[in-house]
C-alpha cells in the first residue's frame, strides 16, 4: 500500500542520489549487498543483546540505503534479471534477520513468549507473502498489493523496537500482533488475488 501513495515522493529524494552513486563507479547490485550487510548485521548485533533503539536506528539506517539500488536501475535506464533476483533474496535475509533477532530478544532478554510467538508468526506470513507473489508471477498470475507490504511491515516492526528502546512497555509485542494480524490478511488479500487471476485465464 505504501508503495502506491510514496513512491513518487520518495523517487524524487532518491533518484538524484541513484545518479550521483552511478557517477561514482558503483552498481545497483553492489548497493543491495552493502545495505543488505549492514541491515542483518546491525539486527543480529544489537536485538538480541536488547539494544533496541540502536538495532533500530542501524537497520532502518541500511534498509534506507537499500532503496538506492531502485533509484540507480532507473538512472541507468534499465535493471537486470540478475539484479532482481538479488534484490528479491537480498530482501528476504533481510526479513529473516529481522524478525529472528527480534524473536530472540523477545525468549531471551524479556522471557516474553507471546511477544515471541508473534514475531515468529511475522516472519514465517512475511516469507510466504513474498513467495505467494513470487511464484504466482512465474506462473502468469498476478498477486501484487495487499494491505501490508514489505515497506510496512519493516516500519511497524522498527516502530515497536524504537518505542521500546525509549522505554515505551509492550510496545513490541503490541507491534508484533498488529502486525501478525495485518499479514494474515494480506495473505488472504494475495490468494483472493491469485485466484481470480487464474479464473480470468481459465486455469
Amino acid at each position: 500500500m505504501l508503495n502506491i501513495f510514496a513512491r513518487t515522493s520518495v523517487s524524487r529524494v532518491t533518484d538524484p542520489v541513484g545518479r550521483a552513486l552511478l557517477r561514482a563507479g558503483l552498481t545497483p547490485n553492489v548497493m543491495t549487498v552493502i545495505g543488505t550487510a549492514g541491515a542483518m548485521i546491525g539486527a543480529l548485533v544489537f536485538f538480541p543483546t536488547g539494544m533496541l533503539l540502536a538495532g533500530t536506528f542501524v537497520v532502518w539506517g541500511f534498509t534506507m540505503l537499500d532503496m538506492l539500488d531502485g533509484a540507480m536501475a532507473r538512472a541507468r535506464g534499465h535493471g537486470t534479471p540478475l539484479g532482481a533476483v538479488l534484490d528479491a533474496t537480498c530482501d528476504r535475509l533481510t526479513d529473516g534477520a529481522v524478525f529472528a533477532s527480534i524473536a530472540w530478544w523477545c525468549f531471551v532478554v524479556e522471557g516474553n513468549e507471546r511477544a515471541a510467538a508473534a514475531a515468529l508468526i511475522c516472519l514465517v506470513l512475511a516469507q510466504v507473502i513474498s513467495y505467494v507473489k513470487a511464484r504466482a508471477e512465474a506462473s502468469g498470475l498476478e498477486a501484487d498489493g495487499g494491505l501490508i507490504e514489505r515497506p510496512e511491515r519493516l516500519i511497524i516492526a522498527l516502530t515497536g523496537t524504537g518505542l521500546q528502546g525509549f522505554g515505551v512497555p509492550f510496545a513490541v509485542e503490541a507491534t508484533l500482533w498488529l502486525l501478525a494480524v495485518l499479514s494474515a490478511v494480506t495473505l488472504l488479500q494475495r490468494a483472493v488475488t491469485v485466484t481470480r487471476a487464474a479464473r480470468k485465464v481459465g486455469t
